[in-house]
């Protein structure tokens, strides 16, 4: 029997000499996790960390712009101020008395690359058991993603110490270079404070444009120049309204988190606060939506309330070009987004001077020309299947029939037009290039999840947005399949709800996933394992 034991031991000892141990884990899952999962990250075995220094600092290149020096001294605040205490403690060796990590050396290739549409957002990270770190990034832009990173990668320890992991290497850049916020202040006026914890907390989950959808039919909020009276007549009131300073003060801020902001005035739908400052720009307004409730086709309007620009006006033109002027001045972004979208010919046909123009032999498609004369290839994805985070709450129009029948909702869309709710995993889920051929999906540069805010305002802003932009988040930087093409959407949900737990400790009022008994327990609240 000894000698069988002996013989088992040395077979087993000669496959292992004879298998080469890996010298840095690889495996999909690690004890403390980045969100979004970069492209590639590996911990070297075993899996370590070490305290921070008390004297820790972060240093730059020479000729450091001044966006990356205000990020260096942001993340090294975020650093020391970091509560995070990870849900399950991580398992790895602390070594008492060892190193600690003193530095970490930021280098940027191009200091001069402008925060634009395609901008290198590449970097590496690697994290020396020395007590030395190191981010190598393309542009200040991708420094940022790095510094998150880094920032991610630490934690409280039993004693409030606070630790990082070392070992640690990450290569990493985006799979999509737009992945975007729209958020709607048309509806809903949301206070600036809002609007930049939005725009930081999409940064940290390397979101990079905010598209920001200020009109709508219900308010014109912001104050132009040019064109005074539109929010004078247009906003709610004279303290929902956002001032030429609040613009520099949101764009400044978004450009010092590597966010653009896209600013869109939609028309010539969607016009109705413009009929206050100009009524004879806009028709159908201050007019019932829906005339003939059994007849859809006859609505002045998508929904409360109608009105939209008459392209045959030439004060049209006037008011539209200097808000395009203005816009464009306030906000260096290089796109402007102009709407377009659910324009109405109920409302039209309603108008006398378009009227004439029909029965001169005009059509609504030729009137619509006129106003709208672009082509566009390269395509941003926005499903409201997927990407609407508003849906799944019901509707906010009144007196509706529907709801005398008790059994209305039964598996149904619960009164939404676009609904059920869009679950993070649904958003997780989505493949943006889904049935594309491989030169149509070259064409696609990416998504933006969208807040339409006619039933949301600034009590309930994060829980409609996070956690479930982050799952578009990771989706789109480093996709949502691992490498042997499975969806991931199973392991992920354990790393959102740590980055959940990690946001919220950060300020951010994101609704949670699971009870914290699924987290504490892994595999149990799974469908299937």
């Amino acid at each position: 029997m000894a000698a069988k034991k002996g013989l088992l031991a040395a077979v087993l000892l000669l496959s292992l000499l004879s298998s080469p141990l890996p010298s840095r884990a690889q495996a999909s899952v690690f004890p403390v996790n980045v969100w979004p999962k970069p492209t590639s990250m590996s911990w070297a075995e075993p899996l370590a960390a070490m305290p921070v220094s008390a004297s820790f600092r972060i240093v730059g290149t020479s000729g450091d712009s001044p966006y990356l020096v205000s990020a260096t001294q942001r993340y090294t605040a975020l650093l020391f101020a970091e509560r995070y205490r990870p849900i399950v403690r991580p398992a790895v060796n602390v070594t008492a008395g060892g190193p600690a990590l003193q530095s970490l050396t930021v280098s940027v290739s191009d200091l001069s690359a402008p925060l634009q549409d395609g901008v290198d957002e590449s970097y590496e990270l690697e994290i020396l058991p020395t007590g030395v770190a190191t981010i190598t990034a393309a542009t200040v832009w991708a420094a940022m993603h790095g510094l998150e990173t880094f920032s991610q990668l630490a934690w409280r320890g039993r004693q409030g110490e606070l630790l990082v992991a070392t070992g640690v290497r990450v290569e990493d850049k985006p799979l999509y270079q737009h992945r975007g916020l729209m958020l709607d202040t048309g509806r809903t006026y949301f206070p600036v404070v809002d609007i930049l914890r939005t725009i930081d907390t999409m940064a940290a989950n390397k979101m990079n444009v905010f598209h920001w959808h200020i009109t709508d039919s219900q308010s014109f909020p912001i104050e132009l120049p040019s064109e005074p009276m539109l929010a004078e007549m247009g906003a709610y009131g004279e303290d929902m309204r956002y001032t030429v300073k609040d613009v520099k003060r949101i764009v400044e801020f978004a450009m010092s988190r590597g966010v653009r902001v896209v600013p869109e005035i939609d028309a010539p739908g969607h016009t109705a606060s413009w009929a206050g400052a100009y009524p004879e720009a806009v028709s159908c307004a201050g007019k019932f939506w829906l005339p003939d409730a059994s007849d859809w086709g006859t609505r002045l309007a998508a929904e409360p309330g109608s009105g939209q620009l008459n392209p045959l006006e030439p004060k049209t033109y006037e008011v539209v070009a200097n808000i395009i002027d203005d816009i464009t001045s306030m906000f260096p972004e290089g796109f402007y987004h102009a709407g377009a979208d659910e324009v109405t010919p109920g409302c039209w046909e309603t108008d006398p001077s378009i009227q004439a123009d029909m029965e001169k032999g005009g059509t609504l498609s030729q009137l619509l020309e006129r106003y709208v004369r672009a082509a566009g290839y390269r395509a941003i994805v926005s499903s409201a299947s997927f990407y609407y985070l508003d849906c799944g709450h019901g509707d906010f129009v009144g007196n509706n029939s529907v709801y005398d029948d008790q059994r209305s909702d039964y598996k149904t869309d619960g009164g939404s037009w676009c609904g059920p709710f869009k679950t993070w995993q649904r958003v997780y889920d989505y493949d943006v290039a889904y049935g594309l051929t491989a030169e149509e999906a070259k064409l696609v540069i990416g998504g933006e999840v969208a807040l339409w805010t006619e039933q949301a305002d600034a009590t309930v802003l994060d829980a409609r947005i996070w956690p479930r932009a982050s799952a578009m988040a990771e989706a789109l930087w480093s996709g949502n399949r691992d490498a042997s093409g499975r969806k991931r959407y199973a392991e992920a949900t354990d790393r959102l709800t740590d980055w959940r737990h990690r946001m919220v400790g950060r300020g951010v009022r994101a609704e949670p996933i699971q009870p914290l008994w699924c987290r504490t327990r892994p595999g149990m609240c799974d469908l299937v394992r």
